[in-house]
C-alpha cells in the first residue's frame, strides 16, 4: 500500500509539474546623459628675448590651446594685461613704474590687434573633442616695436600677464 501511495504522490507531482505556467512581467524604462559643452585652455609664455633701444623691432610668438567638446563652437580673447595703463591697442610690460610697449597679433603680419571682443579681434574655432590629441593651437604673435617711448626704457627685466577668455 504504501508503495502504490507513493507511485500516485510521484505520479501526481509529475502531473501538477506538467500543467504548471510560468508567468512573466514586462517594462521598460529610458536611459539618457546630457554632454554638457566644455573647454580647456593652455598657453606658453611669450619671451621677446633682449630688446636693444635703436636696434628695430623685436617678434616673437606663443601657442594658445584650445580643446573643446566635438562641435562646440568658441572664440578666444586676450586682455590688456596687468600692467597700468595698459590697452588692448597698447600693451605695456613693466619693471616697477617703467614701462614698455608691445602688442599682439592674430597674425605674422602684425597688422589685427588680438583683442578682448571689445577691442580688437578675436579668433574663433570648433571643438574637436576633449581627447588629448584634439588640442586647436592658435599662434599669438608678439611685436615690440622701437618706438620713441622703448628706446627710452631704463634697463632691467619687464614683464607683463595677460588672461586668455575662451567663450564657448
Amino acid at each position: 500500500m504504501r508503495k502504490q501511495f507513493l507511485t500516485i504522490a510521484i505520479a501526481a507531482s509529475a502531473l501538477l509539474a506538467a500543467n504548471a505556467q510560468a508567468f512573466t512581467a514586462t517594462n521598460t524604462f529610458g536611459v539618457s546623459a546630457t554632454v554638457n559643452s566644455n573647454c580647456l585652455v593652455s598657453a606658453n609664455a611669450l619671451a621677446f628675448g633682449a630688446y636693444s633701444p635703436t636696434g628695430g623691432a623685436i617678434t616673437g610668438s606663443t601657442t594658445v590651446g584650445v580643446r573643446c567638446t566635438s562641435g562646440t563652437t568658441f572664440t578666444v580673447a586676450l586682455n590688456g594685461g596687468t600692467t597700468t595703463g595698459a590697452t588692448i591697442t597698447q600693451r605695456l610690460m613693466a619693471n616697477g613704474a617703467n614701462t614698455l610697449q608691445y602688442n599682439l597679433y592674430t597674425t605674422n603680419a602684425y597688422a589685427t590687434v588680438w583683442g578682448d571682443g571689445a577691442t580688437g579681434s578675436t579668433q574663433a574655432g570648433t571643438g574637436a573633442g576633449m581627447a588629448v590629441g584634439s588640442v586647436q593651437n592658435l599662434v599669438v604673435y608678439g611685436q615690440l616695436p622701437d618706438s620713441v617711448a622703448n628706446q627710452a626704457a631704463v634697463p632691467g627685466n619687464y614683464s607683463d600677464t595677460i588672461t586668455i577668455t575662451v567663450t564657448y
